[in-house]
Formats: structure tokens, sequence, C-alpha cells
């Protein structure tokens, strides 16, 4: 018997909000909410005393399952290693279904964000690339072809 009725979101912690934002918003996500979160729930939930962040909701625009962007106001957030790669332990990416690879991969470039390999094909099926996002988020891409 499964406990899980659905995939809900993924949670990502950022130091900047607003960028990580826009970043998500310019593949097409649409942002759903936005709040401050403190208070006895996030302390229990979180394990951390006294937390306090910023959250944002985003979902695509057919409503799937979300990502939720978080920055710590207190405590401070700790570094990640920006320059992580997919052998790494722990989420390494977020990936998204694209209609027009070449052409995500042309606009994230023309806004500072470069592809971590190349541009690949597998078998008839699938175009992918993971694309280096902010503070190091590798953002996985791919677009169904044949």
């Amino acid at each position: 018997m499964s406990h899980i009725r659905r995939f809900d979101h993924i949670g990502i912690t950022v130091a900047d909000l607003d960028a990580a934002t826009a970043f998500f918003v310019g593949l097409g996500l649409e942002v759903k909410g936005r709040t401050l979160m403190e208070g006895e729930f996030v302390d229990i939930v979180i394990g951390i005393p006294g937390s306090r962040s910023h959250i944002v909701m985003l979902r695509p625009p057919d409503g799937g399952p979300g990502l939720e962007l978080s920055s710590f106001v207190r405590p401070e957030h700790e570094p990640g290693s920006p320059t992580a790669m997919a052998n790494e332990l722990g989420l390494r990416n977020v990936s998204f279904e694209v209609d027009d690879l070449q052409a995500t991969v042309d606009q994230l470039a023309a806004d500072g964000y470069g592809l971590v390999g190349g541009i690949g094909q597998y078998e008839n099926i699938w175009r992918m690339a993971y694309v280096r996002g902010p503070e190091g988020i590798i953002v996985s891409l791919a677009e169904r072809i044949g």
C-alpha cells in the first residue's frame, strides 16, 4: 500500500531569491505564492529554532509539481558548492521538458547561464542538456524528438 497521494514539490534553498525566481520564471514557471515563514510550526518541522525565511512557490502552467525556493533571513544559509557535479551526493538537478531545447539553451546563454557539458541525444527519443543556473543549480532540459 502506498502512503503517497501525489508528488507536490521540490524545495531549494538559495541566497538570492529574486534572481533564482527570475531564472525559473524565465523558463516558464509561474509564481503561485510568496510568503515569509517563521514561528513555532516552522521551527518544529525543519528543526531550526528561531528560523525565518522568505519562500516563493512556482508551478508549471499545467499545474504539475512545483518548485519551492527558500532564502533564510535567520539563521544565515550555509554555503553549498556552486560547482557541484552530477556525481556528488544530494539533489543534483531539477528537470524540465521543453518544446525547443536549442532556443531555451540560447535564451539562457544570453542571460549568462551556460551548459555544464553539451547537448546530447538519446536514441531518437530525447535531446537533453544540463545548464548551470543561479547559485550553481543544475537544470536538466529535455526535448522529446522523433
